[in-house]
């Protein structure tokens, strides 16, 4: 499921990435790769943040929607 249905405070692994190579490899380099660890801090009007490898990022809608957990 994409991570924007996951729920608040809870430990999820990244199952996949899905997108075109330039979304994909921008997401690796926020440490969104096959395996990793995440949990979703904050829900706002859509868009999430979350905390992944010990780092708190925001994402917007469109990029959450990438992110299969």
């Amino acid at each position: 499921m994409p991570i924007i249905f996951a729920e608040v405070n809870t430990l999820y692994c990244v199952k996949r990435i899905t997108g075109k190579d330039d979304v994909r490899n921008h997401l690796a380099n926020l440490g969104f790769v096959e395996g990793a660890e995440v949990k979703i801090i904050q829900k706002v009007d859509g868009n999430l943040i979350v905390e992944v490898k010990g780092v708190r990022l925001a994402l917007d809608r469109s990029l959450a929607q990438r992110i299969m957990v």
